[in-house]
């Protein structure tokens, strides 16, 4: 009785385990055959994320490959909702170490998904905080930011990103496609104790690297010299062109007002414009450079012809028209000297209008240039039946036309190199990663076109050296080089009145070193400069000389005409006067032999043994230890002192012999030192 007891419970067991198993091995075929796919995307949505990323974008770097703009890694922070407890506590400390709303920051954490960023691309500092709050539900992903090491530096050119990288400015922007390469998505997965991490990153095709026909030195001097002009006559607005006359390449290229693209965010869009290739401007009297050429190359005038410039008034089309000076016979090289309005015109007239206007298109006014940027405007020429009678007369003085600096420096780039107008361009090259890529697009090169020939071109070259030697632009002389150029005074259309303002003008001055065998072209353009004079020969002669003496002794071209000791090189300092006035030899300066250029006008002559004056910041205390410069090149001394910080005033040529601060001294970023240069020789102590 009590076996058959036994083999029941025993039956009885075995039945309910096998209902159990029955109901589990049910249960799991349920589960793997018809809710797998649920669990599995439930599980999937819990341990990973899917994130949209974009790939690190190609550096851009000058000609001489120092990063100008690059992309570094940083950290992202993002939450998820569900796992953040007290959303009020976590909004209120991320809100005061992020410095965004409070309310904000709630909203986000409040969402339904899954996953929200809490903020992109954080600083270091905010890194820190964050991950120092140590709050549940934070976590953070590595992205790419875009970094521009120079700050400011170029900013016009470069352009700028918005946070997913996408190019909204400049070369940036010209070259997204190609400098970005293409969005992926990437996966981040969870483990079993919260911690994320990467699920595995697909191969990204970084974006191309651009390099740049700027040169982080050059665009650094006219930067800076462009500062001091707009610093000096409280102007407003300004632009530096440095152009290589025979290739077309642009080696820097400046603006004024500027901005910071590493903070976009924060900049107004006047800031941003890229005035050099974007602002229409009436030229005023460089243009009688085109009026001069065009009737030189048709062989209707020569240098030494005589014009009756009428005592300074001539009449057309019932206007009358005043010279700024009561001038009466003057040869075609004196009319370009000396600026002469009736004698540009009376030189139009013999042209005539539709030789001019053939003319006026051929050095590319009133066409896109091509230059591989954003944003180039056009000019503004009006068609020839709608010059009227008095249209002829205007644009021979540079009235009635609108160009943009980057025209107007090609056309006389294309002076200076013979008559030859090229494609300007600031990409030299484009690289994926070892590969070189063909350039194309606004960037592809192109055959320069003869519009005169090389004999006017010539005989034009030395007609704009008077302008620098006896006529408006004495102050553009340089030392050591020869120089042609020409300068600009153009009214501005006054809002109000719908007329020529009588303060409001556009100072300009265009111009090249040396004459026989070019290697810059340099315009300087000042959008209403303040106080008087204001012309183009006090404010942006002066800038042009400054810009190409630095420019010249960078490049390591050699002198064509001999230095005297009389010109003293440092005049770049006339417009910095700074503390301390010392001499190399640190004896008291004679101020009486002080040849500083007057604005316009001549240098004072004096006797050669007299000392110049060096004017100098004396700025102790600093971190930045002053090398010892002697024997050194001007090129080298010049990239030492960029690459500490400092500013270099260099003055003579051969090698380094003396130098002011001392080496070994401690100065502060920015201040000048004076670098002199000469034959090593045993008085070399002191100048001569």
């Amino acid at each position: 009785m009590e076996q058959e007891k036994v083999h029941v419970r025993l039956l009885i067991l075995a039945g309910v385990a096998f209902l159990w198993m029955a109901a589990v091995f049910g249960r799991l075929t349920y589960l793997q055959l018809f809710r797998h796919s649920d669990y599995t995307a439930q599980a999937m949505r819990q341990q990973r994320r899917t994130i949209d990323i974009f790939p690190k974008r190609g550096a851009i770097y000058d000609r001489n490959m120092r990063p100008l703009a690059m992309s570094v890694p940083v950290q992202s922070a993002f939450a998820v909702p569900s796992e953040v407890k007290d959303k009020d506590m976590a909004a209120r400390l991320l809100a005061g170490v992020l410095q965004m709303p409070q309310d904000a920051i709630r909203e986000k954490l409040e969402a339904e998904g899954s996953f929200v960023w809490v903020k992109r691309k954080l600083s270091q500092e905010e890194e820190v905080a964050v991950r120092g709050l140590n709050l549940r539900g934070i976590y953070f992903f590595e992205e790419n930011k875009r970094y521009y090491p120079e700050r400011d530096m170029a900013a016009h050119v470069l352009g700028f990103v918005d946070v997913d990288e996408h190019g909204l400015g400049g070369l940036e922007y010209e070259y997204d496609g190609l400098i970005r390469g293409h969005e992926q998505k990437i996966v981040v997965m969870k483990d079993a104790k919260q911690r994320w991490f990467d699920g595995g990153q697909a191969q990204q095709d970084h974006g191309a690297s651009i390099v740049l026909t700027l040169d982080e030195r050059l665009q650094y001097i006219a930067e800076t010299e462009l500062q001091a002009v707009i610093e000096k006559f409280h102007a407003p607005a300004g632009s530096v062109i440095i152009q290589d006359p025979n290739t077309g390449a642009i080696l820097a290229l400046a603006n004024w007002p500027k901005y910071n693209p590493n903070s976009t965010p924060v900049v107004d869009k006047e800031s941003r414009m890229d005035r050099a290739v974007s602002a229409i401007y009436e030229p005023g009297s460089t243009f009688k450079l085109v009026t001069l050429a065009a009737a030189l190359d048709q062989g209707l005038i020569r240098p030494d012809e005589v014009f009756n410039c009428q005592n300074g008034s001539i009449v057309l089309a019932g206007h009358r028209i005043h010279d700024h000076k009561r001038y009466g016979d003057l040869t075609v090289a004196d009319i370009l000297a000396n600026s002469s309005d009736v004698g540009a015109i009376e030189i139009a007239l013999k042209l005539g209008a539709p030789k001019f206007d053939d003319y006026i298109h051929a050095f590319g006014f009133g066409l896109p240039t091509g230059v591989d940027l954003p944003g180039e405007s056009r000019g503004l020429v009006l068609r020839l039946e709608h010059w009227g009678s008095f249209g002829i007369g205007s644009i021979s003085m540079g009235q009635q036309i609108g160009v943009t600096p980057l025209q107007m420096i090609n056309a006389v780039s294309a002076i200076a190199n013979g008559g030859l107008l090229f494609k300007p361009h600031v990409v030299e090259e484009m690289r994926q990663g070892n590969r070189e890529l063909a350039l194309d697009g606004p960037s592809a090169p192109a055959e320069p076109k003869r519009i005169i020939r090389p004999e006017t071109a010539a005989v034009l070259r030395q007609m704009m050296e008077g302008v620098i030697l006896h006529g408006t632009g004495k102050a553009a002389r340089l030392d050591g080089w020869t120089a042609a150029g020409k300068t600009g005074t153009a009214q501005k259309i006054d809002p109000n009145t719908k007329r020529y303002s009588p303060t409001k003008v556009i100072a300009s001055f265009v111009g090249f070193a040396p004459i026989n065998n070019p290697a810059v072209t340099i315009l300087v353009s000042i959008d209403s400069p303040e106080g008087w004079p204001h012309e183009g020969g006090t404010v942006a002669a002066p800038a042009f000389k400054r810009i190409a003496e630095q420019a010249l002794s960078y490049l390591d071209v050699p002198r064509d005409v001999p230095v005297s000791p009389k010109l003293v090189q440092a005049a770049y300092q006339a417009d910095h006067r700074v503390e301390a006035v010392q001499s190399f030899d640190d004896t008291p300066p004679d101020l009486s032999g002080e040849l500083l250029a007057a604005p316009g006008g001549e240098k004072p002559d004096a006797g050669a043994s007299q000392v110049p004056r060096v004017t100098v910041a004396v700025d102790e205390g600093g971190d930045i230890v002053v090398p010892d410069f002697k024997g050194k090149t001007m090129r080298e001394v010049t990239d030492m002192c960029f690459r500490l910080g400092l500013d270099p005033v260099l003055i003579g040529s051969s090698l380094a012999i003396q130098q002011l601060p001392a080496a070994g001294s401690k100065v502060r970023r920015g201040v000048k030192v004076t670098v002199q240069f000469g034959a090593a020789t045993g008085n070399a102590g002191k100048p001569h």
